[in-house]
């Protein structure tokens, strides 16, 4: 029996989220089905973080215990026979058996994707929200720098527990023009509230539409206000289709421990 690390990656689009629900399709679900046919025998396996219906993954990280006398080259490849077409597994590795996804994590990184454009796109609009009217970028690249740091940000999400700070260390959070039409928002942070990625994506391109000013945001950081509770912020999210988990990093102690 041992320990693996795997790196899994999914198009959301049919998925109800990536934790396991009854008589719903899940990424957990899918996970667990495949492993079973390879002999896993387990309750449960273990991911880095939930993440919302519709949301995609380049990056998310599970753990799972099973008996498998053959390669890691070659789970990866058993594992990717028995999985959809919408789900795959790009890395897989024994790992010391007190690596806990989640737990052992130091930061998570998240991509938002959108375009502008008045008409829609069905092809690109699987993987991000087209915005219209159009937005001032400047405005847009100013705000997220408003974000880095430590901060109370509980009028952006909610606590993942019932008594959970909503405090929170951005490390990253920038925008990047990819084509003419098309940005970027990149951020890492030592852990997330509850969608509170899609709520600073939306709450960005409000600002840069001209719908309040940034100032607002300055003041919202400064004296959080959690949304519904007479927050002035605009309520909203950004759709969940825009969204991709690409990275959850780990501390090197644990990386050495594992022979990485």
């Amino acid at each position: 029996m041992a320990r693996y690390q795997l790196t899994l990656a999914y198009d959301g689009t049919e998925f109800f989220g990536s934790q396991r629900q009854a008589n719903k399709r899940t990424v957990q679900g899918e996970l667990e089905k495949a492993l079973s046919k390879l002999g896993w025998m387990g309750r449960s396996v273990i991911l880095s973080g939930r993440t919302d219906t519709g949301v995609h993954a380049t990056g998310q990280v599970a753990s799972a215990d099973i008996h498998w006398s053959h390669s890691e080259d070659d789970l990866l490849r058993a594992l990717n026979a028995e999985l959809p077409a919408d789900v795959s597994v790009h890395k897989a590795r024994i790992v010391n058996e007190k690596f806990h996804p989640r737990f052992d994590a130091t930061s998570r990184c998240y991509r938002y994707s959108l375009f502008s454009r008045p008409f829609r796109h069905p092809i690109r609009e699987r993987f991000a929200w087209r915005v219209w009217p159009e937005f001032n970028p400047d405005l847009l690249v100013d705000a997220a720098q408003l974000f880095s740091g430590t901060h109370d940000f509980a009028a952006f999400g909610s606590p993942t527990t019932p008594k959970g700070t909503t405090v929170r260390t951005v490390m990253k959070a920038e925008w990047t023009q990819v084509e003419k039409d098309e940005w970027q928002f990149e951020v890492q942070a030592d852990a997330f509230l509850y969608r509170m990625v899609r709520r600073l994506v939306f709450v960005q391109v409000a600002v840069a539409q001209g719908k309040f000013p940034a100032w607002v945001l300055v003041r919202s950081l400064a004296k959080p206000v959690p949304a519904g509770k007479g927050n002035e912020i605009p309520s909203g999210l950004a759709p969940a289709h825009g969204l991709t988990l690409v990275e959850v990093t780990y501390p090197s102690s644990i990386l050495e421990s594992i022979g990485q």
